[in-house]
């Protein structure tokens, strides 16, 4: 009798993993339907959704990492491949991609990394923390928007911007196909802060995390 081999390892089973980091404060539709089209357009096998830690590069202070935590894994219960993980939050200095993409890799050291940003990022690539190296190691895909709408929404300069990405990065990216879901986690916090309802900008667990611990109020 020809009986197929046991699987003993799980992470050999990975072979190909998406890598999705921000601050998820808060988590919102757009973070998952990203996530979602990844898994479908990429046949991704697993997802890794990285709250960040020490965020160098935002102006604010975040809300507590616990918090964050919290409403990442509300948003993403639905996803079975989805694993919320916390390496971010504890990792003590500054939260950098490349450290997490070469931490992933000696976890799964078979697996091709896809990293999965937004299109808002793709501009300012360039100016990544090791840059080369995060190419080297993982495919950047990005979660594009419909051109027409995508060229009324940005900055007069944005494509400019994008047009001049060096070759070698260009060619490491790779376009998610997204609807337009023009949700803002500063305009959510905002109306967050003033007590109104967020239905349809993030999901109703979040929603009800939200409201339960009266996140964004002002002090």
């Amino acid at each position: 009798m020809n009986l197929q081999p046991v699987m003993h390892n799980a992470q050999a089973a990975v072979q190909r993993l998406g890598v999705f980091g921000g601050a998820f404060d808060p988590p919102h539709w757009a973070h998952v339907a990203l996530v979602e089209a990844a898994i479908d357009q990429l046949q991704l096998d697993q997802v890794q959704v990285l709250p960040t830690g020490q965020a160098w590069h935002k102006p604010r202070q975040l809300s507590e990492a616990s918090h964050r935590l919290a409403m990442t894994r509300l948003a993403f219960a639905h996803l079975p491949k989805v694993v919320v993980d916390e390496r971010e939050v504890l990792r003590a200095g500054p939260s950098y991609t490349v450290d997490t993409l070469q931490e992933l890799l000696r976890q799964y050291p078979q697996a091709q990394l896809y990293l999965l940003i937004g299109d808002d990022q793709r501009r300012s690539l360039p100016r990544w923390h090791e840059i080369g190296e995060i190419v080297r190691l993982a495919i950047i895909c990005v979660a594009d928007r419909d051109q027409a709408v995508r060229a009324w929404h940005e900055a007069p300069d944005s494509a400019q911007a994008s047009a001049t990405l060096p070759d070698t990065l260009q060619a490491r990216i790779h376009t998610l196909v997204m609807p337009l879901m023009p949700h803002s986690a500063t305009d959510i916090r905002v109306m967050a802060a003033s007590d109104q309802t967020l239905t349809g900008l993030v999901p109703p667990a979040v929603e009800r995390y939200i409201h339960e611990h009266h996140l964004y109020r002002p002090h």
